[in-house]
């Protein structure tokens, strides 16, 4: 049974709430160990009037013992939640635990806490020295991201042969697929022949030399290449096209999350690939409107990201 650190979120928001209301479920699978300390821990039970469970191993103090604001943007629950996450790294580097869960974080809460990285994903590439691959989903379906957190008008700009062949190496390597995986064109139509614009012949480089790589005689082989043509990014998730992939790379951000999340949002995970640990996250945000109500929670996208690991 494999022990994973977990790093606990924002106390503003939902996620104390789904650890302990869980436990009981994960803890057949895996050994959690939580990056929260006991003084901060009664209090988030005691505001939500839960027990806590007798087996809840906890950490030592993470960070200042602060009040827990129910839905608030605070800096203090910022910096409690990024101490709870560089806890969890420490762990896996320290190999007292085989992989990090993270709950959700506040992005604003981390900037008035003084933390420059916007999210998980940023502050692992960091601390890992390493080109972190943010890939979302669940079993039915997973989206990685070429480009992530930047504006719509640098994506096109940001595409070139050299990174992107990288990128879809790593890729490979890393989440190993099964079956060919889908990329997408960035432009209307695929470009339409360059009538819609040309960056999907930068893509079809990539692909190629990808794909060669991986390969060297696919070319004279009747055999599918690993990464498919640019597909016209409209038709990519329709039905009938989405039932010959699990596994697609989108250009930007809301290419590939807005029919990720239309179809799959309740159980959908972020999983960081091409890092020497494993992490997995809730692919969801704290919730402030829900948290310390006494609301019954999805926990759907928590114990799909646990599951991850135990199978990875």
């Amino acid at each position: 049974m494999k022990t994973i650190a977990i790093s606990i979120g924002d106390l503003n928001g939902i996620g104390i709430q789904l650890a302990l209301e869980n436990h009981k479920t994960i803890s057949t699978i895996v050994k959690p160990l939580y990056c929260i300390d006991k003084a901060m821990l009664e209090q988030a039970a005691k505001k939500l009037k839960l027990d806590i469970p007798s087996d809840f191993q906890t950490t030592q103090e993470v960070a200042p013992y602060f009040e827990i604001n129910a839905g608030t943007v605070a800096k203090e629950s910022g910096a409690y939640a990024y101490a709870s996450f560089t806890k969890a790294v420490t762990l896996t580097k320290e190999k007292k635990v085989d992989a990090i869960c993270t709950l959700p974080i506040h992005k604003k809460a981390w900037e008035l806490a003084g933390v420059k990285y916007k999210g998980h994903t940023d502050a692992l590439r960091d601390f890992f020295n390493a080109e972190a691959i943010m890939m979302l989903g669940c079993s039915k379906m997973y989206v990685a991201l070429f480009t992530e957190h930047i504006p719509l008008r640098e994506v096109a700009t940001s595409i070139h042969e050299k990174s992107l062949t990288r990128f879809l190496l790593d890729f490979y390597h890393t989440a190993k697929p099964k079956q060919q995986v889908a990329v997408l064109g960035l432009n209307p139509h695929a470009g339409d022949d360059g009538v819609l614009g040309d960056e999907e012949l930068i893509i079809q480089k990539a692909i190629d030399n990808v794909n060669t790589i991986i390969n060297p005689h696919y070319y004279q082989e009747d055999v599918t290449p690993i990464y498919s043509n640019p597909l016209v990014p409209d038709v990519a998730f329709t039905p009938s096209v989405r039932a010959n992939y699990t596994h697609f790379i989108a250009m930007y951000h809301d290419q590939g999350l807005a029919p990720l999340k239309a179809l799959y949002f309740d159980e959908g995970i972020n999983v960081s690939l091409n890092l020497p640990i494993l992490r997995t996250s809730v692919d969801h945000g704290t919730a402030f409107d829900r948290a310390y109500k006494g609301l019954k929670l999805n926990n759907l996208s928590y114990i799909n990201a646990i599951k991850y690991i135990v199978e990875n």
